[in-house]
Protein backbone atom coordinates (compact mmCIF):
# COMPACT_ATOMS: atom_id res chain seq x y z
CA UNK A 1 0.00 0.00 0.00
CA UNK A 2 1.88 3.62 -1.01
CA UNK A 3 1.14 5.78 1.24
CA UNK A 4 1.35 10.00 1.13
CA UNK A 5 1.89 12.90 3.94
CA UNK A 6 -0.23 15.50 3.76
CA UNK A 7 -1.68 19.20 5.04
CA UNK A 8 -5.10 17.66 6.48
CA UNK A 9 -7.97 20.38 5.96
CA UNK A 10 -11.46 19.66 7.32
CA UNK A 11 -14.38 21.20 6.08
CA UNK A 12 -18.58 21.12 6.83
CA UNK A 13 -18.53 19.80 2.95
CA UNK A 14 -17.51 17.54 0.74
CA UNK A 15 -15.00 18.10 -2.02
CA UNK A 16 -15.03 16.36 -5.58
CA UNK A 17 -12.26 15.30 -7.82
CA UNK A 18 -12.41 18.26 -10.70
CA UNK A 19 -14.62 20.35 -8.58
CA UNK A 20 -13.15 24.24 -7.45
CA UNK A 21 -12.73 24.79 -3.97
CA UNK A 22 -12.41 28.64 -2.64
CA UNK A 23 -10.97 28.93 0.57
CA UNK A 24 -10.89 32.25 2.93
CA UNK A 25 -8.19 31.65 5.68
CA UNK A 26 -8.21 33.32 8.49
CA UNK A 27 -7.44 30.47 11.51
CA UNK A 28 -3.89 30.93 12.50
CA UNK A 29 -3.94 26.89 12.02
CA UNK A 30 -4.96 26.85 8.19
CA UNK A 31 -2.78 30.49 8.01
CA UNK A 32 0.33 28.88 8.89
CA UNK A 33 -0.76 25.54 6.81
CA UNK A 34 -0.97 27.55 3.43
CA UNK A 35 2.70 29.63 4.43
CA UNK A 36 4.06 26.09 4.53
CA UNK A 37 2.21 25.25 1.64
CA UNK A 38 4.03 28.44 -0.41
CA UNK A 39 7.46 27.21 0.09
CA UNK A 40 6.96 24.24 -2.63
CA UNK A 41 8.05 25.51 -5.80
CA UNK A 42 5.23 27.57 -7.71
CA UNK A 43 5.88 24.92 -10.92
CA UNK A 44 4.70 22.16 -8.35
CA UNK A 45 1.95 20.94 -6.80
CA UNK A 46 1.01 22.25 -3.89
CA UNK A 47 -1.26 19.92 -2.28
CA UNK A 48 -3.06 19.13 0.96
CA UNK A 49 -6.02 16.70 2.18
CA UNK A 50 -9.82 17.85 2.23
CA UNK A 51 -11.93 15.51 4.32
CA UNK A 52 -15.74 16.43 5.32
CA UNK A 53 -15.81 16.33 9.29
CA UNK A 54 -18.32 14.24 10.58
CA UNK A 55 -18.17 15.48 14.39
CA UNK A 56 -16.91 18.79 15.31
CA UNK A 57 -16.93 22.58 13.52
CA UNK A 58 -14.78 23.72 11.01
CA UNK A 59 -14.32 27.14 13.01
CA UNK A 60 -12.94 27.13 16.57
CA UNK A 61 -14.49 28.98 19.02
CA UNK A 62 -12.67 32.60 19.27
CA UNK A 63 -13.98 34.18 22.04
CA UNK A 64 -16.05 33.51 24.87
CA UNK A 65 -19.57 32.85 24.09
CA UNK A 66 -23.24 30.92 24.39
CA UNK A 67 -24.27 29.30 26.02
CA UNK A 68 -20.81 29.29 28.61
CA UNK A 69 -19.92 33.00 28.95
CA UNK A 70 -16.85 31.99 30.96
CA UNK A 71 -15.88 29.36 28.23
CA UNK A 72 -11.91 29.67 27.26
CA UNK A 73 -11.30 29.41 23.36
CA UNK A 74 -9.87 26.58 22.09
CA UNK A 75 -6.84 26.73 20.45
CA UNK A 76 -4.13 24.40 18.47
CA UNK A 77 -4.88 22.22 15.23
CA UNK A 78 -7.23 20.30 17.04
CA UNK A 79 -9.62 22.68 18.12
CA UNK A 80 -13.42 22.12 17.54
CA UNK A 81 -12.06 18.55 16.80
CA UNK A 82 -12.41 16.56 20.10
CA UNK A 83 -9.13 14.58 21.71
CA UNK A 84 -9.08 11.92 18.58
CA UNK A 85 -9.45 14.04 15.09
CA UNK A 86 -8.96 11.04 13.12
CA UNK A 87 -12.64 9.77 14.64
CA UNK A 88 -14.13 13.34 13.85
CA UNK A 89 -13.41 13.15 10.57
CA UNK A 90 -14.94 10.98 7.72
CA UNK A 91 -11.99 8.43 6.43
CA UNK A 92 -12.42 9.14 2.69
CA UNK A 93 -11.95 12.54 1.36
CA UNK A 94 -10.05 14.48 -1.62
CA UNK A 95 -6.84 15.64 -2.39
CA UNK A 96 -6.32 19.20 -3.40
CA UNK A 97 -4.35 21.20 -5.44
CA UNK A 98 -3.89 25.19 -4.65
CA UNK A 99 -3.28 26.58 -8.10
CA UNK A 100 -3.78 30.06 -6.47
CA UNK A 101 -2.60 31.01 -2.72
CA UNK A 102 -2.96 34.36 -2.35
CA UNK A 103 -1.87 36.25 1.24
CA UNK A 104 -3.64 39.57 2.01
CA UNK A 105 -1.73 42.70 3.85
CA UNK A 106 -3.80 41.57 7.21
CA UNK A 107 -2.20 37.71 6.83
CA UNK A 108 -4.96 36.22 6.08
CA UNK A 109 -5.24 33.87 2.49
CA UNK A 110 -7.57 33.76 -0.50
CA UNK A 111 -7.02 30.00 -1.85
CA UNK A 112 -8.15 28.39 -4.93
CA UNK A 113 -8.20 24.80 -5.14
CA UNK A 114 -8.60 21.95 -7.52
CA UNK A 115 -9.99 18.55 -5.80
CA UNK A 116 -7.76 15.59 -7.65
CA UNK A 117 -8.33 12.45 -6.83
CA UNK A 118 -10.07 10.37 -3.70
CA UNK A 119 -8.35 9.61 -0.51
CA UNK A 120 -8.85 7.29 2.30
CA UNK A 121 -7.46 8.74 5.63
CA UNK A 122 -5.20 6.67 7.71
CA UNK A 123 -3.81 8.55 10.62
CA UNK A 124 -4.07 12.45 11.71
CA UNK A 125 -0.92 14.02 13.17
CA UNK A 126 -1.62 17.28 15.42
CA UNK A 127 2.28 17.78 16.79
CA UNK A 128 2.95 20.75 14.16
CA UNK A 129 0.97 23.95 14.03
CA UNK A 130 -1.40 22.03 11.81
CA UNK A 131 -2.79 18.85 11.08
CA UNK A 132 -1.07 16.32 8.52
CA UNK A 133 -2.49 12.88 7.89
CA UNK A 134 -1.38 9.87 6.56
CA UNK A 135 -3.55 8.86 3.46
CA UNK A 136 -4.09 6.44 0.88
CA UNK A 137 -4.90 7.60 -2.69
CA UNK A 138 -7.93 5.20 -4.15
CA UNK A 139 -8.25 4.52 -7.60
CA UNK A 140 -11.52 5.54 -9.31
CA UNK A 141 -12.62 1.66 -10.56
CA UNK A 142 -14.98 1.73 -13.41
CA UNK A 143 -17.58 -0.57 -12.42
CA UNK A 144 -19.60 -2.67 -14.74
CA UNK A 145 -22.35 -0.49 -17.41
CA UNK A 146 -20.93 2.89 -16.49
CA UNK A 147 -20.88 4.39 -20.13
CA UNK A 148 -24.73 3.06 -20.04
CA UNK A 149 -25.54 4.88 -16.47
CA UNK A 150 -23.64 8.09 -17.35
CA UNK A 151 -26.09 8.75 -20.24
CA UNK A 152 -29.15 7.94 -18.09
CA UNK A 153 -28.15 9.82 -15.08
CA UNK A 154 -27.07 13.03 -17.48
CA UNK A 155 -30.83 12.70 -18.59
CA UNK A 156 -31.95 13.08 -15.63
CA UNK A 157 -29.42 15.58 -14.62
CA UNK A 158 -30.77 18.14 -17.21
CA UNK A 159 -34.78 16.84 -15.88
CA UNK A 160 -33.81 17.82 -12.64
CA UNK A 161 -31.96 21.25 -14.19
CA UNK A 162 -34.72 22.13 -16.02
CA UNK A 163 -36.97 21.82 -12.72
CA UNK A 164 -34.97 23.83 -10.17
CA UNK A 165 -34.33 26.60 -12.77
CA UNK A 166 -38.38 26.81 -13.42
CA UNK A 167 -38.61 26.92 -9.58
CA UNK A 168 -36.37 29.52 -9.33
CA UNK A 169 -38.20 31.51 -12.45
CA UNK A 170 -34.70 31.95 -14.56
CA UNK A 171 -33.82 30.79 -17.73
CA UNK A 172 -30.92 27.96 -17.52
CA UNK A 173 -27.94 28.49 -18.64
CA UNK A 174 -26.00 25.23 -18.40
CA UNK A 175 -26.41 23.84 -22.30
CA UNK A 176 -26.23 20.33 -23.01
CA UNK A 177 -22.48 20.75 -24.72
CA UNK A 178 -21.33 21.78 -21.30
CA UNK A 179 -22.12 18.86 -19.66
CA UNK A 180 -19.23 16.00 -19.56
CA UNK A 181 -19.91 12.43 -21.23
CA UNK A 182 -16.85 10.55 -19.26
CA UNK A 183 -18.58 8.53 -16.90
CA UNK A 184 -15.94 9.18 -13.65
CA UNK A 185 -16.58 13.22 -14.42
CA UNK A 186 -20.24 13.10 -14.57
CA UNK A 187 -20.26 10.95 -11.46
CA UNK A 188 -18.83 13.67 -9.78
CA UNK A 189 -19.99 16.90 -11.47
CA UNK A 190 -23.26 15.38 -10.46
CA UNK A 191 -22.90 14.91 -7.05
CA UNK A 192 -21.26 18.16 -6.21
CA UNK A 193 -24.16 20.05 -8.03
CA UNK A 194 -27.10 18.26 -6.31
CA UNK A 195 -28.78 19.77 -4.02
CA UNK A 196 -28.23 17.07 -0.74
CA UNK A 197 -27.21 16.96 2.48
CA UNK A 198 -23.27 16.26 3.43
CA UNK A 199 -24.25 12.49 4.53
CA UNK A 200 -25.56 11.84 1.21
CA UNK A 201 -22.50 13.59 -0.70
CA UNK A 202 -19.99 11.89 1.27
CA UNK A 203 -21.63 8.54 0.62
CA UNK A 204 -21.22 9.12 -2.92
CA UNK A 205 -17.88 10.37 -2.55
CA UNK A 206 -16.65 6.59 -1.10
CA UNK A 207 -19.00 4.51 -3.42
CA UNK A 208 -16.84 1.96 -4.33
CA UNK A 209 -16.67 2.65 -8.06
CA UNK A 210 -18.12 4.64 -11.19
CA UNK A 211 -21.15 2.91 -11.33
CA UNK A 212 -22.41 2.14 -8.41
CA UNK A 213 -21.97 6.04 -7.57
CA UNK A 214 -24.42 6.70 -10.58
CA UNK A 215 -27.01 4.04 -10.00
CA UNK A 216 -27.23 5.92 -6.66
CA UNK A 217 -27.16 8.87 -8.21
CA UNK A 218 -30.22 7.97 -10.69
CA UNK A 219 -31.72 7.35 -7.69
CA UNK A 220 -31.41 10.17 -6.04
CA UNK A 221 -32.24 12.49 -9.22
CA UNK A 222 -35.55 11.31 -10.21
CA UNK A 223 -36.80 11.45 -6.22
CA UNK A 224 -35.52 15.30 -6.22
CA UNK A 225 -37.08 15.97 -9.09
CA UNK A 226 -40.48 14.72 -7.92
CA UNK A 227 -39.72 16.96 -4.97
CA UNK A 228 -38.82 20.05 -6.48
CA UNK A 229 -41.86 19.89 -8.65
CA UNK A 230 -43.82 20.23 -5.03
CA UNK A 231 -41.55 22.46 -3.53
CA UNK A 232 -40.99 24.75 -6.47
CA UNK A 233 -38.64 26.88 -3.69
CA UNK A 234 -35.02 25.42 -4.04
CA UNK A 235 -31.93 27.13 -4.51
CA UNK A 236 -29.86 26.78 -8.13
CA UNK A 237 -26.46 25.71 -7.89
CA UNK A 238 -23.54 26.69 -9.36
CA UNK A 239 -21.98 23.64 -11.00
CA UNK A 240 -17.92 24.04 -10.74
CA UNK A 241 -17.69 25.85 -7.55
CA UNK A 242 -19.15 25.85 -4.07
CA UNK A 243 -19.43 28.82 -2.12
CA UNK A 244 -16.36 29.90 0.21
CA UNK A 245 -15.29 28.42 3.17
CA UNK A 246 -14.40 30.33 6.15
CA UNK A 247 -12.33 27.58 7.17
Amino acid sequence: MTTVRLPLFPLNSVLFPGLVLPLNIFEERYRAMMRDLLKTPEEDSRRFAVVAIRDGHEVASTAPGMPDQTAVPERGPTAGFGPDPLKAFHSVGCVADAATIRERADGTFEVLATGTTRMRLLSVDASGPFLTAELEELPEEKGDEAGALAEGVLRAFRQYQKRLAGARERTLSTGEAELPDEPAVVSYLVAAAMMLDTATKQRLLQAPDTASRLRDELKLLRSETAIIRNLPSLPASDLTRGPTSLN
